[in-house]
């Protein structure tokens, strides 16, 4: 699924356009991160990382089923039960911020090295984690990552 157009998800946050963007890079969300959701595709694995991040932070399911790799352990057949439980989380979750640590591209694959700030029930519920991607027909997937507190 192309993330041109993105449905709306129950839990679907609005943000102004002009405000910053919640992947936490100062800049304003419409010069950030919106033109990714809008369908724009990401130039590398870090822009799409950070895009991934204010996606889960918008509640925009669809967009980060969309640039998940098929054989990423998390890739779900069940596109429903996914969005489901996607919406679960980021509706239960507050993103307080995001800092990335290491970015490193190599043809078509790469990593990045963050750490996200988040709370949900009160509770900091943080973590690190290096993220690989991989480029597929010009596009870059999320594949997995591997997190620590």
């Amino acid at each position: 699924m192309q993330p041109s157009k993105i449905p709306a998800n129950k839990n679907q946050r609005v943000i102004d356009k002009y405000g910053p963007c919640p992947c936490d890079s100062k800049k304003p969300y419409h010069k950030c991160c919106r033109p990714f959701h809008q369908g724009e595709l990401p130039s590398s694995a870090l822009l799409l990382m950070r895009s991934r991040y204010a996606a889960y932070a918008l509640g925009l399911c669809d967009y980060i089923m969309a640039t998940t790799h098929p054989q990423s352990r998390l890739y779900c057949e069940d596109k429903v039960a996914w969005s489901a439980d996607l919406d679960a989380f980021a509706s239960q979750t507050s993103f307080d911020g995001l800092k990335i640590l290491n970015f490193e591209e190599s043809g078509d694959t790469a990593t990045v090295a963050f750490r996200a700030y988040l709370r949900a029930g009160g509770q900091d519920v943080g973590f690190s984690e290096k993220s690989s991607f991989a480029r597929v027909d010009g596009r870059w997937l999320y594949i997995d990552g591997l997190t620590s507190d």
